[in-house]
């Protein structure tokens, strides 16, 4: 392989990987922003992403709609869904010990995947075409329609997070819980009202990676979230848990390297690649790239 073969490989890999590393990073949001409120991680989010791309379907087949109003219903479904979950599920167990609620959070990831195989059968469906793909061919570089509009999506969504989380009231008083649950109580903040919020939006961001997933790959099936939720729970990790740059950059490497893995050796060990570098940030900085080392008070 010369070195502008090489080159022109590597680039391509780097789009491919971006664009699914957006999908990544808007999974990784959701588990960092309960992390950060409640300290839980949400096994069940995985599950969330496969839900809203079911509610996609929905919308798209049953209902008619067009892209940006399908991903609009996923988005509000799965927030109500969010909401129902933290409601039923996390709420009672808030001051259990830590491994209850873990196990809870595994308990919900399959009732959502073994219920939906009871309602839709486990067959994959075919996402019907939103809208055509168009390939572009820029310099040699092959980009298409679809990449253009997840990674167009994805930033959108991470630029309205990023708003709503520095600039409104809502978002301050997500800030105040995520520092200090009990001072934030004192100061009259509701903080069921809070964790509901921060589940919705964090649902609502998997739906729509689900919603854009199946517009990418045409396909969805009942037990799709699982591996993007791993994967998605290491890029979290990768970037630092509980901070929401970190979860964006996380998943944008985890893409990348998964990108440049099946480019350059083969896709049979993209997975091993994404386990891999949760074994060596466990290693080397268990924090995360973007986490200070804060040791933990007895």
């Amino acid at each position: 392989m010369d070195m502008g073969s090489f080159l022109h490989q590597f680039v391509q890999q780097l789009i491919n990987g971006v664009s699914l590393g957006s999908i990544y990073a808007l999974i990784a949001l959701g588990y960092t922003m309960i992390y950060g409120i409640i300290k839980l991680i949400n096994f069940a989010h995985g599950d969330i992403y496969m839900l809203g791309a079911y509610f996609g379907f929905v919308a798209t087949t049953m209902l008619g709609l067009s892209f940006l109003p399908a991903l609009v219903f996923a988005m509000a479904a799965a927030a109500v869904a969010g909401i129902v979950i933290e409601r039923v599920a996390y709420r009672p167990m808030r001051n259990a010990p830590r491994i209850a609620i873990l196990i809870t959070a595994i308990g919900v990831s399959f009732f959502l995947e073994y219920g939906m195989i009871l309602i839709a059968t486990p067959q994959p469906r075919t996402f019907p075409a939103v809208f055509d793909a168009t390939v572009y061919n820029v310099a040699g570089l092959v980009i298409n329609s679809q990449q253009i509009v997840i990674l167009g999506s994805a930033l959108v969504l991470m630029a309205a997070l990023t708003y709503i989380v520095n600039h409104t009231k809502a978002g301050k008083a997500m800030r105040a819980v995520s520092f200090d649950m009990d001072a934030a109580q004192l100061m009259g903040i509701n903080i069921d009202k809070v964790i509901s919020m921060t589940f919705a939006l964090g649902s609502s961001l998997a739906a729509a990676a689900g919603v854009l997933v199946s517009i990418y790959y045409n396909s969805i099936d009942p037990l799709m979230g699982m591996m993007p939720g791993m994967k998605a729970f290491v890029a979290a990790v990768l970037g630092g848990i509980g901070i929401i740059p970190g979860a964006m950059l996380g998943g944008i490497i985890m893409g990348v390297v998964e990108a440049m893995v099946s480019g350059f050796f083969s896709s049979t060990f993209r997975d091993a690649a994404a386990f891999g570098i949760l074994i060596l940030i466990l290693l080397y900085k268990p924090s995360g790239l973007l986490g200070k080392n804060i040791r933990e008070k007895v």
